[in-house]
């Protein structure tokens, strides 16, 4: 549709918009007034520009060549777009999903744009990861800065150089920045950007829905117990531990997506841990807190409540970090037969090659977090997402820049986008003593590195049964990282890499027919050797886990209805603590 500039209803409608964003404006400035505005630099970029700037001065002769290349290019495309031929760029076919619009390719403004950008992201990434002199660490975390920079000047997230976001403005006589500019100030208020419509769902309703009861909560968790969909059930329980940096209902979704919905109904007793959101009451909670007062005091409820001699135990994530420690100290006790498998979903226990998580936890970053959290006792949970986020600026950030202030879509309901705005406040002792003991110093997987209720621990000595689930495009947990742990545990272990990340590589439901998965009988020293050798399954892997863990779960005994055993009812699930937010 064309639009006639001169028609006084396209000026009035301009003018109208205008007037709307001004008001708006000046009414989130004025809410605004007094704030302080911060002026430290959290994450250390100065002394990470400084030294880029020492490291690409040692070598000037590099750095000249690579730039006579970049402008060797950029002249030939710009010539190419001069004369109207098809430009013979290395970035002319790069498949980018920021750039998948047609009038990126078709109109040759945008198709310059397009390549011009690609060009200059390519030159400044390449000449940041060919600096010498600078430690691994160090370039790290330039990559990852240089990484967000680059991101953050993508043509598409400016509205001038934006095909779609321009065609839409003039369709819409600006209503979508008016509407973009509505959305931009509402999260700036709320402190987090929205990534869906939040209103769709509720805790209990949608997500979090697997009928059951809350039979035991401390000041640290609820332990839920969920109701049983067969006649009979396996004899021995399954207790999930998620992470704590996250709520539990990642496994519980909509219907067809819940790991907990789906695990009852193969005949399972399962039971859930449901972590409280930190706050000054936890402030002094450490490993030993998580360990004794979390998964020891967990698997002794469910032991009671069932009267099973052993469980099965799940760990995501950290609580599979943490849960290794469980299990070793279980063994230097001699209680090891408490548990008759371990199965861990994306958890370290050698954090060498943690990936870029890694780079937050250098000693400014941590003075930071520390200092951040100093007055409440608990790491918020916002700034955390805006960490992992980071990680997928272009996904996790950028995408909806675009989408919700450029283009002033509506937010889109979905469930697994909802879950991950529903953050969770951390206690600070045990974040900074994490960050330092496991991404900086590498303690966990030394044995006597670290002591658990004083004792030291050695996870070479657990003789647990362990699954071990990695995902493929983990960005947080590494598969490479994670397969370092079928090197280190005594007992008999299976391995699998599943397609996709450390969301979608874990949410994959059978019903789906989604992804596939990797095994291979051998656990050779290195994850490429493993996948060298390894047979590729379609589909989820869920069915390759229930069909290790039935022969380890027992016979079959009469369903447990929740409040029947030892342990009584204290409210439905989804219970209290999962329903705080932040």
């Amino acid at each position: 549709m064309t639009i006639d500039q001169t028609d006084p209803r396209h000026l009035a409608r301009w003018t109208d918009a205008l007037t709307r964003g001004q008001a708006m404006m000046q009414a989130f400035v004025a809410a605004q007034a007094g704030k302080p505005l911060a002026a430290e630099d959290p994450l250390g970029l100065a002394a990470t520009w400084t030294a880029m700037a020492t490291a690409a001065a040692a070598d000037p002769a590099k750095l000249m060549t690579a730039q006579v290349k970049f402008m060797t290019d950029s002249m030939a495309l710009w010539t190419a777009f001069l004369t109207g031929t098809p430009a013979d760029s290395p970035v002319a076919k790069v498949a980018d999903k920021r750039f998948a619009a047609p009038a990126w390719h078709e109109q040759p403004v945008f198709d310059f744009i397009r390549q011009s950008y690609l060009l200059a992201s390519d030159f400044v990434m390449k000449a940041t990861g060919d600096l010498d002199g600078l430690d691994p660490h160090a370039k790290a975390k330039a990559l990852f800065h240089t990484r967000q920079i680059v991101d953050a000047m993508s043509p598409a997230n400016f509205p001038l150089t934006n095909p779609e976001v321009l065609a839409a403005t003039e369709a819409s006589g600006g209503d979508n920045l008016l509407k973009g500019l509505e959305h931009m100030l509402d999260d700036m208020q709320r402190g987090r950007m929205r990534m869906t419509d939040e209103t769709a769902f509720a805790v209990g309703r949608d997500v979090a829905a697997t009928p059951g009861k809350v039979v035991f909560e401390n000041r640290l968790f609820q332990l839920i117990q969920y109701a049983p969909t067969t006649a009979t059930v396996f004899a021995t329980p399954l207790v999930i531990f998620p992470p704590w940096i996250n709520k539990f209902y990642i496994l519980d979704l909509t219907p067809e997506k819940s790991f907990i919905r789906w695990s009852v109904e193969q005949g399972l007793t399962v039971f859930v841990v449901s972590w409280k959101n930190a706050d000054a009451t936890t402030a002094d909670v450490t490993l030993d807190s998580y360990v004794a007062e979390g998964q020891l005091t967990a698997i002794a409820r469910v032991l009671e409540a069932t009267g099973a001699e052993s469980v099965n135990v799940i760990g995501y994530c950290v609580a599979g970090t943490v849960l290794a420690a469980t299990l070793a100290l279980l063994e230097a006790k001699g209680e090891a037969a408490k548990v008759a498998s371990a199965t861990f979903f994306t958890a370290q226990i050698d954090f060498a090659d943690a990936g870029d998580l890694s780079i937050f936890v250098d000693e400014a970053s941590l003075a930071t977090v520390e200092k951040n959290s100093a007055a409440t006792g608990y790491t918020d949970g916002r700034a955390m997402a805006t960490t992992f986020n980071m990680l997928r600026s272009n996904d996790l950030i950028w995408g909806y820049v675009v989408n919700n202030y450029l283009l002033g879509k509506d937010y889109f309901p979905f469930d697994l986008l909802y879950w991950n705005s529903d953050a969770t406040n951390v206690p600070a002792c045990w974040h900074l003593s994490y960050l330092k003991d496991m991404y900086r110093d590498n303690l966990l997987v030394k044995p006597g590195g670290i002591k658990v209720a004083g004792v030291p621990i050695d996870l070479s000595t657990v003789t647990t049964p362990s699954y071990i689930q990695s995902g493929r495009d983990d960005h947080i947990a590494p598969a490479k990282s994670v397969y370092k742990m079928t090197q280190v545990f005594a007992g008999p272990k299976r391995f699998i890499l599943a397609g996709s990340g450390h969301i979608a590589g874990v949410v994959n439901p059978p019903s789906l027919k989604k992804y596939q998965y990797w095994t291979n009988d051998a656990l050779p020293p290195t994850l490429a050797e493993f996948v060298e050798g390894a047979v590729e399954t379609k589909g989820s892997w869920w069915p390759d886990w229930l069909a290790w863990l039935t022969p380890k779960s027992g016979a079959q005994v009469a369903a447990r209805v929740p409040g029947d055993g030892a342990l009584k009812v204290i409210e439905d699930a989804p219970g209290r603590y999962v329903k705080e937010r932040i």
